[in-house]
């Protein structure tokens, strides 16, 4: 027996600013990946952008769109990744690079009207840097929010763990700047970065379902597609349910080689989970 979600289910794709597909997400084109996940029954996506901005946006949807989905969040991952721009670089051009980028996503992401995420381009420290580094990543991460805020986004910040960052592990910490900010924002609690941390996942959605903005999902261990009978599913589901949670699920995990095969893996396995709610 399987039921769908109470919530929007999407999957991770690559805008067609990417050279290549990130290794978390479909690997295919755009439209390719939208029309096979829209076969499978999800209901959007969650597109990652190197170098997009609000100019971007029509064409975006029109491709989503006209495969039959939605676009549920902007992410931010390829301006790190692929081209090492972060908001803590030691060269102040690379970080004002890196800045321009993600303040075109968020033009982007408030086009689209929906929200704007940030994890690995925040970057990591150099010995001797700690401080004035923690100082960049927060000024530029403020001024991200402020313009997300402006253009009807909003920011939502992703814990992620140190073999990725420097900055903001757990979902307190992260929360402690996003208080700060000023403008809304919220988090994206991702089960791969937390279960790295030694943090439960069932315990962060518990505790922090309503700054949650979208829960990213994958298998524990080596970050692969969902399985049926994953004991954490349910409960992570249950989890939100009881928060009242109001934002999306996105499947961010490797693909082992066929994306068709994967995605219909991890829709198989959270469906399943779904069907225990009632």
């Amino acid at each position: 027996m399987t039921a769908r979600p109470p919530w929007p289910v999407a999957y991770t794709v690559s805008a067609d600013d990417c050279r290549t597909p990130m290794p978390l997400g479909f690997d295919a084109p755009l439209a390719e990946a939208v029309r096979r996940l829209a076969e499978l029954g999800y209901d959007g996506v969650e597109v990652q952008v190197r170098e997009a901005s609000a100019r971007d946006a029509d064409a975006l949807l029109r491709t989503v769109e006209g495969g039959g989905l939605t676009v549920l969040g902007v992410g931010t991952g390829p301006v790190a990744a692929r081209d090492r721009l972060t908001l803590t670089d030691p060269a102040p051009d690379v970080r004002r690079h890196a800045l321009d980028r993600l303040l075109g996503a968020a033009r982007l992401a408030g086009a689209l009207g929906v929200p704007l995420t940030l994890g690995q381009t925040r970057g990591t420290f150099s010995p001797g840097l700690e401080e004035a580094q923690r100082g960049w990543a927060q000024g530029a991460v403020r001024q991200l929010a402020e313009e997300a805020a402006a253009r009807g986004s909003r920011l939502l910040l992703e814990p992620q763990s140190r073999a990725n960052t420097s900055l903001w592990h757990t979902p307190e910490e992260a929360l402690a700047v996003v208080h700060a900010l000023g403008p809304p924002a919220g988090l994206v609690l991702d089960t791969h970065h937390l279960e790295a941390e030694g943090i439960d996942p069932v315990r962060a959605a518990t505790d922090h379902t309503r700054m949650t903005g979208c829960l990213q999902l994958a298998a524990p261990g080596a970050r692969g597609p969902l399985a049926v009978g994953d004991p954490r599913l349910p409960a992570l589901l249950r989890a939100l349910e009881q928060g009242g949670f109001t934002g999306w699920l996105t499947l961010e995990h490797t693909q082992g080689g066929d994306s068709r095969k994967a995605a219909a893996r991890s829709w198989t396995a959270l469906t399943d989970a779904a069907a225990t709610m009632g």
